[in-house]
């Protein structure tokens, strides 16, 4: 049985949420002056925001859940991926804060709108692991990829720091897959 709020029913069975002002603020809550995100601005970070969640809820899984060669090595450049992930997610959403912008990382949202595909339950090869998260990673560089020319038009500030998160994420995906690579003849 699904927990409704105002007769519409929710995807889940947790109870409603309670407090926080949701997308209204007052004019004192507001008070500060300044560049204010569009509504395109806001789903572009968003956007962003959602996949790196999700790239770091996915490189736990992994984490926990990766068998076989080079298990320690992979298991350890997955914590510099899930780290970055993190951090960059932080850094997206404190963005959106200071342009007067709501991020929502909420697990919900996160599993509705993320690019990313689900990643597979139970053990996990190490080989196989290097190509799902290389995957992934190259997935979120898309989304970057994607909204970045729009968000620089708007905002070359937040442009910056989808500079750096492009340059990092695609550094690790350049690591990661080279795991399984195989050195070319010349």
């Amino acid at each position: 049985m699904s927990t409704t709020t105002k007769d519409a029913p929710t995807k889940n069975r947790r109870r409603p949420a309670r407090g926080g002002s949701g997308p209204e603020t007052t004019d004192e809550q507001n008070a500060e002056k300044g560049f204010q995100a569009s509504e395109q601005l806001t789903d572009a970070l968003q956007a962003v925001l959602v996949d790196l969640i999700e790239l770091s809820i996915q490189g736990k899984q992994a984490h926990w859940n990766v068998v076989g060669k080079n298990f320690r090595d992979t298991h350890l450049q997955l914590d510099e991926i899930i780290d970055a992930a993190r951090e960059f997610g932080d850094e997206i959403a404190e963005r959106m804060r200071s342009l007067h912008a709501l991020p929502d990382g909420r697990s919900d949202t996160v599993a509705e709108t993320t690019t990313l595909p689900e990643f597979p339950q139970g053990e996990v090869d190490t080989a196989e692991v290097i190509d799902l998260i290389t995957e992934r990673l190259d997935a979120v560089v898309g989304t970057v990829r994607d909204v970045h020319d729009d968000v620089d038009d708007e905002d070359p500030t937040s442009a910056d720091i989808l500079h750096g998160v492009l340059e990092r994420l695609e550094q690790l995906s350049w690591m990661v897959s080279a795991e399984n690579r195989v050195a070319r003849k010349s």
